[in-house]
C-alpha cells in the first residue's frame, strides 16, 4: 500500500463512519417493522429509514426490521475524530488461506447484545499466521462477499477499543496468499452508536501480541458517550 493509497482509505473510513447513514448516524433499530415510511412518520427531515432482517436467536424465524439514520445524531455533533497509530509498514503481513472442508462451514460468534447467545456466521476457510513465533489459525467470516476478521489483542480496553476491532482481508484470487493489513483495522460500528449488534472475537482469533496498527478509539467533545 502506497501512501496515497493509505490517505484514500483514511477518506473512505471517514465517509464511513460520518455519512448520512454513517456508523454516527444510526439513532434506532425496530425489529418487527417493515415499513420505513410508516418509521418516518413525526422524525425530523435529516432522519432516513432502511429495512433490514436477521434470523431471530429464540425463534429460528427470519425477522425484518427497520434502522433510522440521523445525519444530525447526537453521535455525529459531538464526533472529533477517529484516533489512529502512525501507519507501520511492518503490520503488513502474509498469512496463508486454506478451504474449509465444507462449503456451508458456519462457526458461532458471539455477539456484544445477544446475552452470551451466538450467532453462527459463514466461514469459508482459514487464516493461517505466524506471529511473534506464534501460530495462528483465525476465523474470519464471509460479510457479503467480503472476508470480515474480528480479531483481539491486548491493546483492547487500554488503547483500543475493549472488544476488538474489525479488519477486512484481502486474498489474492487463484493463490493460498492473503494480505492482513493491519493498518486498516478499525473501530467496529458499535463503537459510534449503540444501536449496533457488532460479533466479537472468538478465542482463536485473540491475539497475544499488541497489534499498535490501525484504528484505537473515537472521540467525542462535552464527555459524550455512545
Amino acid at each position: 500500500m502506497t501512501a496515497n493509497d493509505y490517505d484514500a482509505w483514511l477518506e473512505g473510513r471517514r465517509r464511513k463512519v460520518t455519512g448520512p447513514q454513517g456508523n454516527l448516524a444510526l439513532i434506532e433499530t425496530r425489529w418487527g417493522a417493515d415499513d420505513p415510511e410508516a418509521a418516518l412518520q413525526d422524525q425530523p427531515s435529516t432522519v432516513t429509514a432502511t429495512v433490514l432482517s436477521r434470523v431471530d436467536l429464540l425463534s429460528g424465524l427470519k425477522q425484518t426490521g427497520v434502522r433510522l439514520w440521523d445525519a444530525n445524531s447526537p453521535a455525529g455533533q459531538h464526533f472529533v475524530e477517529t484516533v489512529r497509530y502512525a501507519y507501520d509498514p511492518a503490520w503488513v503481513l502474509e498469512a496463508r488461506w486454506s478451504d474449509a472442508p465444507s462449503d456451508e462451514r458456519r462457526v458461532p460468534f458471539e455477539h456484544g447484545r445477544d446475552e452470551g447467545r451466538t450467532r453462527d456466521l459463514p466461514v469459508p476457510g482459514d487464516l493461517h499466521l505466524t506471529l511473534a513465533g506464534q501460530d495462528y489459525t483465525l476465523h474470519a467470516f464471509d460479510d457479503d462477499g467480503t472476508l470480515l476478521l474480528v480479531f483481539g489483542d491486548p491493546t483492547n480496553g487500554k488503547e483500543t477499543y475493549g472488544s476488538g476491532r474489525f479488519l477486512f482481508v484481502e486474498r489474492a484470487p487463484g493463490t493460498d496468499r492473503v494480505v492482513l493489513d493491519f493498518n486498516q483495522a478499525f473501530v467496529p460500528p458499535c463503537g459510534f452508536s449503540a444501536h449496533f449488534n457488532c460479533p466479537v472475537p472468538p478465542p482463536q482469533n485473540r491475539l497475544a501480541v499488541p497489534v499498535e496498527a490501525g484504528e484505537k478509539l473515537p472521540v467525542f467533545r462535552d464527555g459524550f458517550t455512545i
